[in-house]
C-alpha cells in the first residue's frame, strides 16, 4: 500500500470543502518534537517518509504554522496539542505521543476531525519501578541530604532516622503495569506490600488489595502513586490524606503533578509530619531544560526532587519510539488502529489483491444505511464499522477496478470527515 487519498470535508469556518491530495509514501510528512529517540526516526525513513526533527518544543505561534502540511505528529509530553492546534491542521492524519500519558493532547477535538491519537502505556514501566525502590532505599537514609552536606564540605555521620526497607510495608495507588512491576520489585526486597486501585485488579505475589485509599495510608511506611490526571485524581492526596499517614511515612510521585497537593505536602515535609518524599512530577513544568523552575517543595527536609525523569531511560525511550513509530506506520499503511486512546479499534487485516478505503465520518442517525446502501451495489463484504457517540471509522476492502467509484461516493456523503483509499 504505497499511496494516499485524502479528502477532508471541514474548513476553519465549518463549511464544507473537499480537498483532493494523492501522494505517495516519500510526500507523507512527518514532524517529531521532543528529541523522540532515533529508532523511530529509522523506522520513519525507511518507510521513505519524510521526517523533520526538533529537540524542543515549539511555541503555539511555530507549532500552528508548522502542523498546516504535516500527515504525522509525535510529541512527548511538553507539547500542548489543543483545539486550536487541530484547527490549523489541514493533513493530519495521526498523533503519536511517545510517553504515557495523553492529557496534554484534546483527544476529542482529535476524534473529531478524524486523527487517532497513539502513545506507549507500558515500555517504560520498568524504568520508573526501578526508580522508586533506589528512592525508597535513599530516603530510607537520608541519602539526598547526606550527599548534599558532602558537597558543601560537611561530615556528618549519623544514623538518626536511618532504616533498613525490610519488614517494611509498601503502599502502592494505582495498580497498573507500573504498580505492578513495583509490587514484585519490592516484595523481592522484603518489603510488604499493599495496593488500591479502582479497578479490581489481581494481586501480584503475596500483595495485598486495600478496599480504599484511607486504609491504605494508615497502614504504609512508603506510599508510591502511580495514577493517571483525571478529575479524580487531583489533589487525591492533600492535607486530609496526609493527616491519615504514619507519622514519618515517606511519600513519593511519579504519576502526575496534580495528583499531590504540593503545598500541603511541603508543610507536612517541614513540620516533620511527613519523614521525606520523592517529587518526579509538578503542578507546573518548564517548556525547556533552559527555563528557571521554582517549587515549594526545594529545601524540604529528606526530599528528592527529580524533573519528570522516571521513564527517562535509554532503554525506555528506545522501546517507546520502536513500538509508537510501529503504531503509527501501522495506521498510515493500512488503517489499523489497535492501542489509539480516542478511536474505534479496527484490527482488519488487508488483502493483497483489494484496495482499501477508509472513511471516518460523524456518528449520526441513518449514516450507517446510507454506506451499506452504496457498499451493496458493488456487492463488498469485507468490511468493518467501529464507532465512539461522536464518530464511526469504517474500513472496507474492495475490488481494485471499482475502489475509486466507491470511495467517491463514501467520500461525498455529508457525514464524511475524512476518506482516504490505499493501494
Amino acid at each position: 500500500m504505497s499511496a494516499s487519498d485524502v479528502r477532508d470535508r471541514s474548513n476553519s469556518n465549518g463549511e464544507a470543502e473537499l480537498v483532493h491530495t494523492s501522494f505517495p509514501k516519500n510526500k507523507i510528512k512527518i514532524l517529531l518534537l521532543e528529541n523522540i529517540h532515533a529508532n523511530a526516526v529509522k523506522a520513519f525513513t525507511k518507510q521513505e517518509f519524510q521526517v523533520e526533527c526538533h529537540p524542543g518544543t515549539l511555541s503555539e505561534e511555530q507549532l500552528l504554522e508548522k502542523v498546516e502540511d504535516v500527515h504525522v505528529l509525535g510529541i512527548r509530553s511538553r507539547t500542548q496539542l489543543t483545539d486550536k492546534v487541530f484547527s490549523a491542521t489541514k493533513r493530519l492524519l495521526v498523533v503519536g505521543c511517545f510517553c504515557i500519558g495523553t492529557n496534554q493532547v484534546d483527544l476529542l477535538a482529535a476524534e473529531k476531525r478524524g486523527v487517532p491519537v497513539f502513545n506507549s502505556p507500558f515500555s517504560n514501566s520498568r524504568s520508573v519501578a526501578e526508580l522508586m525502590i533506589g528512592e525508597i532505599i535513599s530516603l530510607s537514609r537520608h541519602l539526598g541530604d547526606r550527599n548534599k552536606e558532602m558537597h558543601t564540605g560537611v561530615w556528618k555521620k549519623t544514623d538518626k532516622g536511618c532504616r533498613e526497607i525490610r519488614g517494611k510495608t509498601l503502599g502502592i495507588v494505582g495498580y497498573g503495569h507500573i504498580g505492578s512491576q513495583l509490587s514484585v520489585l519490592a516484595e523481592s526486597m522484603g518489603l510488604k506490600v499493599l495496593y488500591y486501585d479502582i479497578k479490581h485488579i489481581l494481586a501480584m505475589g503475596n500483595s495485598t488489595r486495600c478496599p480504599d485509599l484511607e486504609s491504605l495510608l494508615r497502614q504504609s511506611d512508603f506510599v508510591s502513586l502511580h495514577v493517571p490526571e483525571t478529575t479524580l485524581t487531583k489533589n487525591m492526596i492533600s492535607q486530609p490524606q496526609i493527616e491519615l499517614m504514619k507519622e514519618g511515612a515517606i511519600l513519593l510521585n511519579a504519576s502526575r503533578g496534580t495528583v499531590v497537593d504540593v503545598e500541603a505536602l511541603a508543610e507536612a515535609l517541614r513540620s516533620g509530619r511527613l519523614g521525606g518524599a520523592a517529587i518526579d512530577v509538578y503542578p507546573t513544568e518548564p517548556e525547556s531544560n533552559t527555563d528557571k523552575w521554582q517549587c515549594v517543595l526545594q529545601n524540604c527536609p529528606n526530599t528528592i526532587l527529580t524533573p519528570h525523569i522516571g521513564g527517562s531511560t535509554m532503554e525506555a525511550q528506545a522501546a517507546i519510539g520502536d513500538e509508537v513509530a510501529h503504531k503509527l506506520i501501522r495506521y498510515v499503511n493500512t488503517g489499523r488502529t489497535g492501542g489509539a486512546v480516542n478511536f474505534p479499534i479496527i484490527e482488519m487485516q488487508p488483502d493483497p489483491a483489494s484496495h482499501r478505503i477508509l472513511n471516518i465520518h460523524k456518528n449520526v442517525p441513518g449514516v450507517l444505511k446510507e454506506i451499506n446502501s452504496i457498499l451493496c451495489d458493488f456487492n463488498v463484504n469485507a468490511q468493518q464499522l467501529g464507532t465512539t457517540p461522536h464518530i464511526g471509522y469504517l474500513v472496507v476492502d474492495v475490488d481494485r477496478e471499482a475502489s475509486k467509484q466507491i470511495k467517491e461516493r463514501i467520500a461525498a456523503l455529508q457525514v464524511s470527515i475524512r476518506t482516504r483509499i490505499l493501494y
